[in-house]
């Protein structure tokens, strides 16, 4: 950190958020030093309500001049909370969801040194999960066995939780222009912070639902979604298991796929094989055939687990503090 109390500040995305914004920026802490509320391209022109609305001087509303999605709006903020010098950047939604009391907890471990991005996480009370709509848990968890896989952050839950705090050095490390813009900003985001091997943690909250509308059509996004994931993952084992480092789980993955591929493959055939000419396939000739699809599993559960392992644990920030 630049001193002993970081400068804090607080980037909230405004867009058709009128009835909330002012309420949620009111309750935000004398501990944050800077808000900046980002107008991204809004219909309800909510930058000029702010304006005309919130007297609190630590406000700035930003502009963005064509609609950018959350993530585009994030990364003004975070652009601006870095040109000004904030040492830990938090994002706050403006439709009364996110508690701003809870911008304390957000921000401990970061400046303990444990965490360079934290993360909110509805799922730790079991109690509060009852009044979550059973619809959305399941989504949830779909999304976070997915976003696990991909991010190669295994130890998280609820990825597409919007409450997050950011270490400056971090973020500045962040390749802005290349972030999901939209709804799969969150998951990105975590993409992003793995291939910096940037320490990742959860910190509990409830799960808050009032009148807001969400804009999310998740008939629209699921196939999108997933066609990301498997990108996000095939350049994250790209990354950080043949280009960056190489160690024996580089090895156990292509073995294994080969091996099941082959099995699968030999095995269709002679199933094939059987049915044109009547003759059974023998036992002997199914367990040789099973033999390197059993193999091949092992080698990839192998895998899994050395990935499990190396989830990201001595903060980045601190690194770079400590090669500088």
């Amino acid at each position: 950190m630049t001193s002993t109390t970081p400068k804090i500040a607080v980037v909230i995305p405004c867009y058709k958020v009128r009835k909330h914004i002012l309420g949620v920026i009111s309750q935000i802490g004398p501990e944050v030093s800077r808000i900046y509320a980002i107008d991204d391209c809004c219909p309800d022109d909510s930058g000029d309500f702010v304006e005309r609305h919130c007297s609190d001087k630590r406000v700035t509303v930003i502009r963005n001049p064509e609609n950018q999605g959350v993530g585009g709006a994030v990364m003004s903020g975070y652009q601006a909370a870095i040109n000004e010098g904030m040492d830990i950047i938090v994002k706050v939604d403006g439709d009364g969801q996110m508690s701003p009391s809870l911008i304390p907890d957000f921000v401990e471990p970061i400046v303990a040194g444990h965490a360079d991005y934290t993360k909110g996480n509805r799922f730790f009370d079991l109690e509060e999960i009852r009044a979550m709509p059973k619809l959305r848990i399941f989504g949830n968890a779909a999304l976070s066995f997915m976003t696990k896989i991909s991010s190669g952050y295994w130890d998280l839950f609820d990825p597409t939780n919007g409450y997050t705090a950011i270490h400056r050095d971090v973020a500045r490390h962040l390749p802005f222009t290349k972030i999901s813009r939209r709804y799969f900003f969150e998951t990105d985001m975590l993409f992003r912070l793995n291939l910096l091997r940037a320490v990742v943690v959860d910190i509990p909250m409830d799960a808050r639902y009032g009148d807001e509308v969400s804009n999310l059509n998740a008939s629209k996004i699921v196939g999108e979604f997933f066609f990301k994931h498997i990108r996000n993952l095939g350049k994250r084992i790209f990354y950080n298991y043949y280009l960056r480092d190489m160690s024996l789980a580089s090895f156990e993955l292509p073995i294994g796929i080969i091996m099941i591929a082959f099995g699968t493959t030999m095995g269709i055939v002679h199933w094939i094989n059987a049915l044109q000419t009547g003759i059974p396939t023998t036992a002997g000739t199914v367990m040789i055939l099973a033999l390197p699809i059993i193999i091949g599993i092992q080698f990839i559960l192998a895998f899994i687990g050395y990935d499990i392992s190396s989830v990201p644990k001595r903060p980045f920030h601190l690194r770079r503090k400590s090669s500088t």
